[in-house]
């Protein structure tokens, strides 16, 4: 029966993070509705996926202890998050945001961490979460270039002009703390490494509460 529970305890954790992960990355790619906010809502989807891809695989590569898994659970997200913009695609949504899955370099990443560092799980929270807030942004920005052009897409979705009070300031460009990617980078970097610890704690949690 405990064996039971505790499967049953491990198959609702992982349920419950792919859905939130499909459901906060369901709009990961739409920076190119927001033309005058562009930059900062790519950073701030960046950081929002690195946290949900990295809470998820570490969770579910310290429940089973085999390096590979945290790649296996971007191969989860992946058509997760096909299927959800499909169901935007369906309304009349443009449908060329995440068709690349850009979780599995990232995932990758911390599976090699995992298996380089003989599964210690301090090196996989601190190491880890590094590699994987740092590069995700990198590969998101394959998401920019493969997308369709701005400008169509923004008269064939047309929306509301914004108010004055929220129509940004052109910002400078070539800085290095205006690059959203360097911004994404950094931010990942430090907040992957509190999920990965979720990530695990999780883990330890579903075995306390079972036991």
């Amino acid at each position: 029966l405990m064996v039971w529970l505790r499967r049953c305890t491990h198959y609702l954790f992982i349920v419950v993070v792919a859905v939130n992960s499909t459901l906060l990355t369901i709009n990961a790619g739409d920076y190119i509705f927001y033309t005058d906010w562009a930059w900062t809502s790519y950073t701030v989807f960046s950081i929002s996926q690195t946290l949900m891809l990295i809470v998820g695989a570490t969770y579910y590569l310290t429940f089973t202890g085999v390096p590979g898994t945290a790649t296996y659970y971007a191969l989860i997200m992946t058509p997760h998050t096909w299927v959800a913009k499909a169901a935007w695609f369906s309304l009349g949504y443009p449908y060329d945001f995440i068709v690349t899955p850009i979780w599995l370099p990232s995932a990758m990443l911390l599976d090699l961490v995992y298996w380089a560092t003989k599964k210690n799980k301090h090196s996989l929270i601190l190491f880890g979460g590094v590699l994987v807030g740092m590069s995700l942004p990198l590969f998101n920005m394959v998401n920019l270039i493969t997308v369709a052009d701005p400008l169509e897409t923004a008269f064939k979705y047309p929306r509301p002009t914004l108010p004055p009070y929220m129509t940004p300031i052109e910002p400078q460009v070539g800085k290095f703390y205006n690059s959203p990617v360097a911004l994404g980078a950094g931010a990942g970097a430090v907040l992957a490494c509190t999920f990965a610890a979720l990530g695990c704690k999780l883990n330890t949690w579903t075995y306390r509460w079972m036991a």
